[in-house]
């Protein structure tokens, strides 16, 4: 079984497929966070996987985020959209907006973020200066007008460990570093596919205030369930409307820093 563009999300962005099918992987980097479902948008093979597994069991730092990747770039796979709950660092955010984000800040820590761990290899390095493919993500931000969802273009993640909401302290100095969303599923994933040289965008979509952001309540778990579930209809509708407009081949000369990642 193959696919050629991958989705990390929850089972009701495919629930609806008609004849998708499950496949269990297993990679060098142990077992994905689920089986991956497969099936057909208007003709395209796209493959399906809940990052935080079928009952959201797997909390954000116990995501086996290297064979996720793996198992996408085993089926085929090119393209990725990495679709995540977000927290609003201003005020002017909306929430329910999705935000496809152009660069992520990394604050988490222990986790297994890199496929090149030296050894008998040599040792190399990535560029992560731009993360996030241009293409699919100015794809997606046409899609989202055409819809009329609300979606803004370019912004900058902070990723926490988790599982936890930050301290006041800590959103306050995210907010004054000018930082737009925080969220704790972004890295390492978005970059674990730029070192398989696979295209990889971010939406991300606001379910909250982060605290200390205006006078909103600090933020709970339930909260953050909710509006993704309300909301969930919305980010299928663009995905679905997206995935058909993808290219089957990269434009190189917009993605070629993840098709070539600068190694040395």
């Amino acid at each position: 079984m193959q696919a050629e563009l991958g989705v990390f999300g929850g089972s009701g962005l495919y629930e609806l497929l008609e004849e998708a099918q499950e496949i269990e992987l297993e990679t060098p980097y142990g077992k994905p966070s689920a089986p991956v479902t497969i099936g057909e948008v208007e003709g395209r093979r796209v493959a399906f996987l809940p990052r935080h597994g079928r009952r959201h069991e797997l909390p954000p730092h116990r995501i086996p985020y290297r064979a996720n990747v793996w198992a996408m770039r085993e089926l085929g796979v090119r393209r990725i959209i990495g679709p995540s709950a977000v927290g609003a660092l201003k005020a002017e955010l909306e929430v329910g907006e999705f935000v496809v984000c152009d660069q992520f800040v990394d604050r988490t820590r222990g986790r297994e973020d890199t496929f090149y761990e030296g050894g008998a290899e040599p040792v190399t390095h990535v560029s992560a200066a731009d993360p996030y493919c241009p293409e699919l993500r100015s794809l997606i931000l046409e899609t989202a007008g055409e819809l009329g969802i609300a979606a803004r273009d370019g912004g900058t993640v902070v990723v926490i460990q988790g599982p936890r909401f930050s301290t006041r302290a800590e959103s306050h100095w995210f907010q004054q570093a000018g930082w737009d969303v925080v969220g704790m599923t972004a890295y390492p994933e978005g970059f674990l596919a730029r070192e398989l040289e696979l295209c990889y965008a971010n939406i991300s979509m606001v379910t909250d205030h982060d605290v200390g952001v205006g006078d909103h309540a600090p933020v709970s778990s339930e909260v953050v369930l909710q509006v993704f579930n309300d909301n969930l209809a919305r980010l299928r509708e663009l995905l679905f409307a997206v995935i058909p407009r993808i290219p089957p081949q990269p434009e190189e000369h917009l993605c070629a820093t993840a098709l070539r990642g600068a190694r040395f």
